[in-house]
């Protein structure tokens, strides 16, 4: 992982001048990414900016310099998927089938997966570069892909991988096409970093909240509180995540746009039989052609033109009928999404349960704080009516206090009868309040 962080880092000595990188056949037609030193960048949205680049035939990763423009060139993307990318917004998981790539935002894991190589924006993150580790094991343990290329034609190969599923009772990632090891890689990725996450929050969580049953305090309260605010946020980024693969296996057409391995050799396979028709017509020296009968007063190039329609014609037929055929056999990405879609629902059940954890929590505490706050009650009540009986005794003072002659001041024994018959008659008030506040269960006594 060390070797792999310093061979990924940006380095304007070691910049790879992506003119000179080979795409493919189709690279002369393309404009090639254009490499230039790291000092000259431009401002940020119309400057270059490093990519690593896995390529789908060796699996080696090297970095390269592009701008936007170029990448939206070469992967033929508009500039609002690209803008998934860009690590100074933060936008939500998204996974984005287009016509010749699958724009990949999920979490830590930003990239363009290309039938050819997939494109990861540079970064020391550990979960890139274990992204960029494990998708060149998988790469190179199953050749580059050349299992799946070497199957026949287009047919054959989803009746040949789909057999061996049937004979070996599992779905080798080994014979699937490059972009869809590219997006396992990804979703495995994902998954694995928000389950982590989730496995931090119940390690932390679970001991405070039981401390905080036991000892009631602000701190504790606080703690809870951010703690709270956490869950609530991880959980919305892995309910994002369950969403849009729940909406991409809801979605058959969606899936089988995902087919980029396909539908590059349909491309292939057209443009080569378009060659071998022209061929087959320039070798006849001017003779009928047999694909379309033509008048023998026919010009020269009215009868290319009529090969030609016809042509076209045939190409657009079978690319419907690979295209119909292509949605009817989407089962390895569905399988694909439905084993990540468990995992994520598991974590998704995780932290439902921490949050229900964390609810019950809370109500066990309102409870006990409803209870102290009841007893407080309770004791204001009694301490209220012991006021009411001891104010009696201010009365009586204040009534004998007055100056007036009466005759009980002249017996000695007059002031101990008076406290006597003045506590006895306070005894039975307090008594009273007590067996109204039982009979109407006020108070447990």
């Amino acid at each position: 992982m060390g070797d792999l962080r310093e061979r990924l880092l940006p380095n304007p000595a070691s910049a790879v001048n992506t003119g000179d990188l080979s795409y493919g056949p189709s690279a002369s037609a393309r404009q090639p990414f254009q490499g230039v030193d790291v000092i000259g960048l431009k401002k940020r949205g119309q400057g270059l900016r490093s990519w690593i680049r896995v390529d789908a035939a060796t699996g080696d990763s090297q970095i390269i310099e592009a701008d936007k423009f170029t990448v939206m060139r070469r992967c033929d993307l508009p500039a609002r998927d690209l803008r998934l990318l860009d690590p100074l917004f933060v936008y939500p998981s998204t996974i984005l089938g287009r016509e010749k790539a699958i724009v990949v935002n999920l979490e830590q894991i930003r990239c363009i997966i290309t039938a050819d190589e997939v494109l990861l924006l540079n970064s020391i993150d550990s979960y890139v570069l274990q992204y960029v580790v494990e998708l060149q094991r998988r790469l190179k343990a199953s050749g580059g892909g050349e299992v799946w290329q070497s199957q026949g034609s287009y047919p054959n190969r989803w009746r040949g991988s789909r057999n061996f599923g049937e004979i070996s009772g599992n779905t080798s990632p080994d014979y699937l096409p490059f972009e869809f090891k590219a997006l396992e890689v990804a979703l495995e990725a994902a998954c694995t970093f928000l389950d982590t996450q989730a496995a931090e929050l119940e390690i932390e969580a679970y001991p405070l909240l039981d401390e905080l049953t036991s000892t009631i305090s602000t701190l504790n309260l606080e703690r809870v509180r951010r703690l709270k605010s956490r869950l609530v946020a991880v959980t919305r980024r892995v309910q994002k995540v369950r969403d849009e693969i729940e909406q991409l296996m809801d979605d058959d057409g969606d899936m089988a746009e995902m087919y980029l391995t396909e539908k590059k050799k349909r491309m292939e396979s057209f443009s080569s039989g378009g060659e071998q028709s022209m061929m087959g017509y320039r070798s006849t020296d001017g003779a009928q052609s047999v694909s379309a009968p033509v008048s023998p007063v026919s010009s020269f190039p009215d009868r290319w033109k009529l090969e030609k329609t016809f042509s076209l014609a045939r190409s657009r037929h079978d690319s419907v009928r690979s295209t119909e055929s292509t949605k009817q056999n989407i089962e390895e990405m569905e399988m694909l999404l439905e084993a990540y879609f468990v995992v994520i629902d598991s974590t998704l059940n995780k932290l439902t349960s921490l949050k229900e954890y964390i609810d019950d929590t809370e109500d066990l505490i309102n409870i006990q704080l409803d209870n102290v706050r009841n007893q407080l009650i309770q004791f204001e009540l009694l301490l209220t009516t012991a006021t009411f009986v001891v104010a009696m005794f201010g009365v009586v003072a204040g009534i004998f206090g007055m100056n007036f002659p009466i005759t009980l001041f002249e017996s000695r024994s007059a002031f101990n009868w008076v406290l006597l018959i003045t506590g006895v008659i306070g005894a039975i008030i307090f008594s009273s309040f007590l067996w109204f506040f039982k009979r109407r269960r006020i108070m447990p006594f």
